[in-house]
Protein backbone atom coordinates (compact mmCIF):
# COMPACT_ATOMS: atom_id res chain seq x y z
CA UNK A 1 0.00 0.00 0.00
CA UNK A 2 1.21 3.32 -1.29
CA UNK A 3 2.01 6.17 1.66
CA UNK A 4 -0.79 8.29 0.10
CA UNK A 5 -3.20 5.61 0.51
CA UNK A 6 -2.07 4.39 3.93
CA UNK A 7 -2.57 8.55 5.12
CA UNK A 8 -6.07 8.19 3.25
CA UNK A 9 -6.95 5.25 5.27
CA UNK A 10 -6.25 6.82 8.04
CA UNK A 11 -7.70 10.05 7.44
CA UNK A 12 -11.20 7.93 7.24
CA UNK A 13 -10.45 6.24 10.79
CA UNK A 14 -10.22 9.45 12.10
CA UNK A 15 -13.46 10.96 10.17
CA UNK A 16 -15.64 8.26 11.52
CA UNK A 17 -14.48 8.26 14.87
CA UNK A 18 -15.13 12.23 15.23
CA UNK A 19 -18.67 11.67 13.65
CA UNK A 20 -18.79 8.89 16.41
CA UNK A 21 -18.23 11.42 18.90
CA UNK A 22 -20.61 13.95 17.49
CA UNK A 23 -23.78 11.65 17.63
CA UNK A 24 -23.33 10.84 20.86
CA UNK A 25 -25.41 12.29 23.76
CA UNK A 26 -23.85 15.29 25.48
CA UNK A 27 -25.10 15.77 28.89
CA UNK A 28 -27.94 18.75 28.99
CA UNK A 29 -27.17 21.86 31.12
CA UNK A 30 -29.31 23.24 33.63
CA UNK A 31 -29.07 26.79 35.30
CA UNK A 32 -32.37 28.05 36.88
CA UNK A 33 -36.07 29.02 37.08
CA UNK A 34 -37.97 31.75 38.25
CA UNK A 35 -38.86 31.58 42.00
CA UNK A 36 -41.07 34.52 42.29
CA UNK A 37 -43.07 34.59 40.93
CA UNK A 38 -43.02 30.87 40.57
CA UNK A 39 -42.82 29.24 37.26
CA UNK A 40 -45.20 26.81 35.81
CA UNK A 41 -42.15 24.11 36.25
CA UNK A 42 -41.21 25.51 39.91
CA UNK A 43 -44.73 24.85 41.11
CA UNK A 44 -45.56 21.24 39.88
CA UNK A 45 -42.31 20.29 40.84
CA UNK A 46 -42.61 21.76 44.70
CA UNK A 47 -46.03 20.06 44.63
CA UNK A 48 -43.77 16.59 44.08
CA UNK A 49 -43.39 14.64 40.58
CA UNK A 50 -44.06 11.40 42.51
CA UNK A 51 -47.46 13.14 43.79
CA UNK A 52 -48.66 16.05 42.58
CA UNK A 53 -51.14 17.82 44.18
CA UNK A 54 -53.10 19.96 41.23
CA UNK A 55 -54.90 18.92 38.29
CA UNK A 56 -52.57 20.33 35.27
CA UNK A 57 -49.83 19.35 37.40
CA UNK A 58 -50.79 15.37 37.33
CA UNK A 59 -52.21 15.87 33.64
CA UNK A 60 -48.69 16.91 33.05
CA UNK A 61 -46.95 13.71 34.38
CA UNK A 62 -49.53 11.71 32.87
CA UNK A 63 -48.68 13.16 30.00
CA UNK A 64 -44.85 13.97 30.10
CA UNK A 65 -43.67 11.44 32.87
CA UNK A 66 -41.70 13.11 35.60
CA UNK A 67 -38.97 13.94 34.27
CA UNK A 68 -39.37 17.50 33.04
CA UNK A 69 -40.11 18.19 36.69
CA UNK A 70 -36.70 16.69 37.97
CA UNK A 71 -35.09 18.98 35.04
CA UNK A 72 -36.72 21.86 36.32
CA UNK A 73 -33.94 24.23 35.94
CA UNK A 74 -32.50 22.74 32.46
CA UNK A 75 -35.44 24.89 29.33
CA UNK A 76 -33.74 26.20 27.24
CA UNK A 77 -31.96 26.56 23.92
CA UNK A 78 -28.29 25.80 23.10
CA UNK A 79 -27.96 28.02 20.24
CA UNK A 80 -30.59 30.80 20.62
CA UNK A 81 -28.33 33.51 19.84
CA UNK A 82 -30.59 36.34 20.53
CA UNK A 83 -33.04 34.61 18.10
CA UNK A 84 -35.85 33.29 20.62
CA UNK A 85 -38.52 34.74 18.83
CA UNK A 86 -37.28 33.36 15.12
CA UNK A 87 -37.18 30.08 16.77
CA UNK A 88 -40.11 29.95 19.20
CA UNK A 89 -43.13 29.62 17.28
CA UNK A 90 -46.34 30.66 18.50
CA UNK A 91 -48.16 28.17 21.11
CA UNK A 92 -44.61 26.82 22.07
CA UNK A 93 -43.48 29.99 24.27
CA UNK A 94 -43.68 27.74 27.93
CA UNK A 95 -41.56 25.33 26.59
CA UNK A 96 -39.15 26.67 24.43
CA UNK A 97 -40.51 24.47 21.64
CA UNK A 98 -39.26 21.52 23.21
CA UNK A 99 -41.21 18.20 23.01
CA UNK A 100 -39.86 17.85 26.70
CA UNK A 101 -41.66 20.42 28.35
CA UNK A 102 -44.63 20.64 25.89
CA UNK A 103 -47.10 20.41 29.12
CA UNK A 104 -45.44 23.75 29.89
CA UNK A 105 -47.55 25.41 26.75
CA UNK A 106 -51.14 24.05 27.85
CA UNK A 107 -53.32 27.20 27.81
CA UNK A 108 -55.39 25.93 31.31
CA UNK A 109 -56.80 28.33 34.12
CA UNK A 110 -55.70 25.85 36.43
CA UNK A 111 -52.06 26.46 36.77
CA UNK A 112 -51.05 27.41 40.09
CA UNK A 113 -50.31 31.17 40.45
CA UNK A 114 -49.14 33.76 42.02
CA UNK A 115 -51.07 36.99 43.59
CA UNK A 116 -49.86 40.30 41.89
CA UNK A 117 -51.19 44.05 42.16
CA UNK A 118 -49.76 47.21 40.11
CA UNK A 119 -46.52 48.34 40.83
CA UNK A 120 -42.96 47.70 41.92
CA UNK A 121 -42.46 43.38 42.07
CA UNK A 122 -39.77 41.72 43.74
CA UNK A 123 -38.71 39.30 41.07
CA UNK A 124 -36.57 36.06 42.19
CA UNK A 125 -34.78 33.36 40.29
CA UNK A 126 -33.44 30.64 41.59
CA UNK A 127 -29.83 30.08 39.79
CA UNK A 128 -28.26 26.93 39.52
CA UNK A 129 -25.22 28.27 37.64
CA UNK A 130 -24.42 31.88 36.94
CA UNK A 131 -23.71 33.40 33.80
CA UNK A 132 -23.34 36.91 32.11
CA UNK A 133 -26.27 38.19 30.38
CA UNK A 134 -29.37 39.79 29.69
CA UNK A 135 -32.69 38.65 31.71
CA UNK A 136 -36.04 40.45 30.12
CA UNK A 137 -39.25 39.91 31.66
CA UNK A 138 -42.56 40.50 29.86
CA UNK A 139 -46.33 40.21 30.60
CA UNK A 140 -49.28 39.64 28.60
CA UNK A 141 -51.48 42.51 27.41
CA UNK A 142 -54.78 43.55 28.79
CA UNK A 143 -57.27 41.41 26.89
CA UNK A 144 -55.12 38.08 27.24
CA UNK A 145 -57.40 34.99 26.89
CA UNK A 146 -55.57 32.66 29.29
CA UNK A 147 -57.48 29.46 27.37
CA UNK A 148 -55.64 30.42 24.19
CA UNK A 149 -51.54 29.13 23.54
CA UNK A 150 -49.14 32.27 24.62
CA UNK A 151 -48.46 33.57 21.07
CA UNK A 152 -45.34 36.57 21.33
CA UNK A 153 -47.91 39.05 20.10
CA UNK A 154 -49.85 38.51 23.12
CA UNK A 155 -46.75 40.03 25.01
CA UNK A 156 -46.56 43.58 26.12
CA UNK A 157 -43.52 44.92 24.21
CA UNK A 158 -42.06 46.99 26.77
CA UNK A 159 -40.21 44.51 29.81
CA UNK A 160 -41.78 44.67 33.28
CA UNK A 161 -37.44 44.24 34.08
CA UNK A 162 -34.36 43.79 32.23
CA UNK A 163 -31.87 42.64 34.57
CA UNK A 164 -27.99 42.33 33.42
CA UNK A 165 -27.28 38.59 35.23
CA UNK A 166 -23.76 38.86 36.74
CA UNK A 167 -21.15 35.91 36.40
CA UNK A 168 -21.94 34.92 39.96
CA UNK A 169 -24.96 34.18 42.63
CA UNK A 170 -23.84 34.36 46.15
CA UNK A 171 -26.67 33.20 47.61
CA UNK A 172 -28.07 30.98 44.84
CA UNK A 173 -30.81 33.58 43.39
CA UNK A 174 -30.87 36.66 40.84
CA UNK A 175 -33.20 39.12 42.81
CA UNK A 176 -33.86 41.96 41.05
CA UNK A 177 -36.84 44.48 40.74
CA UNK A 178 -39.71 45.38 37.68
CA UNK A 179 -42.72 47.37 37.53
CA UNK A 180 -46.13 45.61 36.61
CA UNK A 181 -48.64 47.51 34.81
CA UNK A 182 -52.31 47.60 35.55
CA UNK A 183 -53.87 44.61 34.64
CA UNK A 184 -57.03 42.67 35.54
CA UNK A 185 -57.56 38.94 35.88
CA UNK A 186 -55.41 36.10 34.77
CA UNK A 187 -51.75 36.71 32.62
CA UNK A 188 -48.63 35.17 31.62
CA UNK A 189 -44.61 36.47 32.82
CA UNK A 190 -42.98 35.43 30.13
CA UNK A 191 -38.49 35.22 31.01
CA UNK A 192 -36.31 35.37 28.38
CA UNK A 193 -32.79 35.06 29.80
CA UNK A 194 -30.09 35.08 27.00
CA UNK A 195 -26.42 34.65 28.29
CA UNK A 196 -24.02 37.26 26.14
CA UNK A 197 -20.83 34.30 26.96
CA UNK A 198 -22.89 32.00 24.86
CA UNK A 199 -25.71 31.39 22.48
CA UNK A 200 -27.99 29.53 24.85
CA UNK A 201 -30.87 31.23 26.43
CA UNK A 202 -33.21 30.28 28.75
CA UNK A 203 -36.85 30.42 29.12
CA UNK A 204 -39.88 30.33 31.69
CA UNK A 205 -43.67 30.79 32.36
CA UNK A 206 -45.36 31.88 35.71
CA UNK A 207 -48.71 32.41 35.80
CA UNK A 208 -50.55 35.03 37.73
CA UNK A 209 -53.67 36.68 38.78
CA UNK A 210 -54.42 39.94 39.60
CA UNK A 211 -57.29 41.67 41.93
CA UNK A 212 -59.56 39.49 44.13
CA UNK A 213 -59.49 36.59 41.53
CA UNK A 214 -56.51 35.87 43.04
CA UNK A 215 -57.23 34.80 46.21
CA UNK A 216 -59.55 32.31 44.73
CA UNK A 217 -56.76 30.90 42.26
CA UNK A 218 -54.42 27.99 43.49
CA UNK A 219 -51.51 29.76 44.81
CA UNK A 220 -48.06 28.54 43.37
CA UNK A 221 -45.32 27.85 45.93
CA UNK A 222 -41.61 27.31 44.83
CA UNK A 223 -39.51 24.62 45.92
CA UNK A 224 -37.96 24.31 49.09
CA UNK A 225 -33.84 23.99 48.76
CA UNK A 226 -35.04 20.42 51.13
CA UNK A 227 -36.94 19.52 47.63
CA UNK A 228 -34.00 20.35 45.63
CA UNK A 229 -31.86 18.18 47.26
CA UNK A 230 -34.32 15.34 47.63
CA UNK A 231 -34.68 15.31 43.38
CA UNK A 232 -31.10 15.95 42.68
CA UNK A 233 -30.18 12.36 42.50
CA UNK A 234 -33.17 11.99 39.51
CA UNK A 235 -32.30 14.54 37.30
CA UNK A 236 -30.35 14.33 33.68
CA UNK A 237 -29.00 17.54 33.85
CA UNK A 238 -25.76 19.50 34.68
CA UNK A 239 -24.59 22.92 34.85
CA UNK A 240 -21.33 21.47 34.60
CA UNK A 241 -19.69 24.49 36.43
CA UNK A 242 -20.52 27.29 34.13
CA UNK A 243 -20.86 30.55 35.68
CA UNK A 244 -18.51 32.44 38.31
CA UNK A 245 -14.82 32.84 38.29
CA UNK A 246 -13.21 29.62 37.33
CA UNK A 247 -11.46 29.68 40.33
CA UNK A 248 -14.14 30.83 42.42
CA UNK A 249 -17.62 28.77 41.32
CA UNK A 250 -20.94 31.01 42.53
CA UNK A 251 -21.77 30.23 45.40
CA UNK A 252 -25.01 27.75 45.01
CA UNK A 253 -26.02 25.32 47.84
CA UNK A 254 -24.11 22.43 47.21
CA UNK A 255 -27.53 20.57 48.06
CA UNK A 256 -28.62 21.08 45.08
CA UNK A 257 -26.03 20.74 43.05
CA UNK A 258 -26.52 18.18 39.88
CA UNK A 259 -25.15 15.18 39.04
CA UNK A 260 -21.14 14.90 38.06
CA UNK A 261 -21.03 14.45 34.10
CA UNK A 262 -21.67 11.19 32.42
CA UNK A 263 -18.55 9.57 32.16
CA UNK A 264 -19.96 8.10 28.34
CA UNK A 265 -18.33 11.00 26.25
CA UNK A 266 -14.79 9.98 28.21
CA UNK A 267 -15.16 6.18 27.26
CA UNK A 268 -16.19 6.77 24.31
CA UNK A 269 -13.51 9.04 23.47
CA UNK A 270 -10.83 6.43 24.76
CA UNK A 271 -12.72 4.07 22.14
CA UNK A 272 -12.18 6.16 19.77
CA UNK A 273 -8.72 6.89 20.08
CA UNK A 274 -7.89 3.42 20.36
CA UNK A 275 -9.76 2.58 16.83
CA UNK A 276 -7.42 5.56 15.11
CA UNK A 277 -4.44 4.04 16.92
CA UNK A 278 -5.18 0.12 15.77
CA UNK A 279 -6.39 1.02 12.57
CA UNK A 280 -3.12 2.29 11.61
CA UNK A 281 -0.98 -0.18 13.13
CA UNK A 282 -2.78 -2.65 11.04
CA UNK A 283 -2.35 -0.47 8.11
CA UNK A 284 1.69 0.04 8.77
CA UNK A 285 2.44 -3.42 9.40
CA UNK A 286 0.33 -4.93 5.59
CA UNK A 287 2.82 -1.29 4.05
CA UNK A 288 5.19 -2.86 5.15
CA UNK A 289 4.79 -6.40 4.54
Amino acid sequence: MSARRTAASLGVLGATSLTFLALAPAPASAHGTMFNPVSRVAACYAEGPEHPVSQVCKDLVADSGTQPLYDWNEVNIANANGQSRQLIPDGKLCSANRDKYRALDWARTDWPSTSVSAGQFPFKFRVTAAHSGTMTVYITKEGFDPTKPLKWSDLDATPVATYQTPRTATDGYYNFTGTLPARTGRHIIYKVWQRNDSPEAFYSCSDVVYGAAGAAAKSAAAPTEQKILAGAARSTVSHHGHGGDPATPPAVPAATAAPSDSKAPQALAAVSTASVLGGGFLLLRRRRG
